[in-house]
Parts: structure tokens; C-alpha cells; sequence
């Protein structure tokens, strides 16, 4: 896919691929537009520490699917 609004692929970010496993990583959405939003369409996990529950997203993909786009754009015009 080639770089446009919808999408955009940094390679010479030092962190890329930031998620192991992707044919197309997006990183438009680099830090997650969904994060503090309790309920996201992702797959994050949760842990506690010093009493907070703290949202992880280590695992979750979702926003660097290119497919997802439409679907973030959406969540965030409310």
C-alpha cells in the first residue's frame, strides 16, 4: 500500500515494526487515538499497579491494520 491519508509506513523509525506479524503496518495511528477510551474495538489486556488498573496494548494491532482506518475515523467524529 503506498503512503496517503488513509495510510502511512515509516520504516526508518527505529521501532519498526513495532508489532511482529503484519504484512501492512500502519503508522498512521503510531500512538493509538483509542487509548483512553474504555471501550475500544482493539484487544488490549489490563494490569493493576499500585492499586490503578492500567490499560496495555503491547498486543493489540488494531490501529495498524490498514483495513481498520474507516472504523477509527469513525469512533473518533463521535
Amino acid at each position: 500500500m503506498e503512503n496517503s491519508y488513509r495510510f502511512f509506513q515509516n520504516k526508518e523509525c527505529c521501532y519498526f515494526p513495532c508489532h511482529q506479524g503484519l504484512k501492512e503496518c500502519n503508522c498512521l495511528f503510531c500512538y493509538c487515538p483509542l487509548y483512553q477510551r474504555e471501550n475500544c474495538p482493539g484487544n488490549p489486556s489490563y494490569k493493576e499497579k499500585n492499586g490503578r488498573k492500567i490499560k496495555v496494548c503491547t498486543g493489540c494491532t488494531f490501529p495498524h491494520l490498514p483495513q481498520n482506518y474507516d472504523i477509527i475515523m469513525k469512533i473518533l467524529k463521535g
